[in-house]
């Protein structure tokens, strides 16, 4: 964690404010909770922040935290503290906006979970090491970065197209897609490298 402190703060707070509504205040994720239909009538913006640092359930929150660890660390050491806290806040923004758009006419629609920031670290990550490999539960082996990135946009694009299950694919998507463009306008040397490498 040495080197990266705006990820060990951003990890503390994700797991602290969870653990604790999970456990002792679950009045927090009620209040926490992002309403897209309600955000600009009852002007409820602090939701858009609020809800990306509490999770539904323990195994949610676990699996973010993880995948957090596993790739931000890495990538503030390799862009910097200020651009790191800049993507993660733009990933909070994008993955809330994909929200929105999708769910703005639904009252009753809600959500909660820093996802879409997290894949905003991790796609910027796939740029910045374009050779690295990801583990996908149950695959015994793993995938190559860019065969993961292309796989999982497919998948998500098509997901948030259903109407299944409890996870927000809008908000991952619009993540994932704010991970690629901030690294495309901030650093696109980067870019072409990855191409270069992915390319060959």
């Amino acid at each position: 964690m040495f080197g990266a402190p705006v990820a060990t703060l951003l990890l503390l707070a994700i797991v602290v404010a969870s653990a604790v509504a999970l456990r002792w205040r679950e009045d927090w994720l009620e209040r926490g909770l992002f309403r897209p239909f309600w955000v600009t009538r009852r002007g409820q913006w602090g939701t858009v922040v609020s809800s990306a640092f509490l999770h539904a359930d323990w195994p949610h929150l676990l699996f973010n935290a993880f995948t957090f660890w596993a790739f931000a660390f890495a990538l503030e050491r390799r862009i910097g503290s200020a651009a790191f806290a800049l993507l993660y806040a733009a990933g909070i923004a994008g993955s809330a906006f994909g929200t929105w758009l999708q769910h703005r006419r639904e009252p009753a629609y809600r959500t909660l979970g820093a996802s879409g920031a997290v894949l905003a670290v991790l796609f910027a990550s796939i740029v910045y090491f374009p050779t690295g490999s990801i583990y996908v539960f149950p695959l015994p082996v793993p995938l190559p970065a860019p065969l993961f990135a292309l796989g999982y946009l497919a998948y998500t694009i098509w997901a948030s197209r259903q109407d299944f299950g409890r996870v927000n694919h809008d908000a991952h998507l619009g993540g994932a897609v704010v991970g690629l463009v901030f690294v495309g306008i901030t650093d696109p040397a980067a870019v072409a490298l990855a191409l270069s490498a992915w390319l060959g």
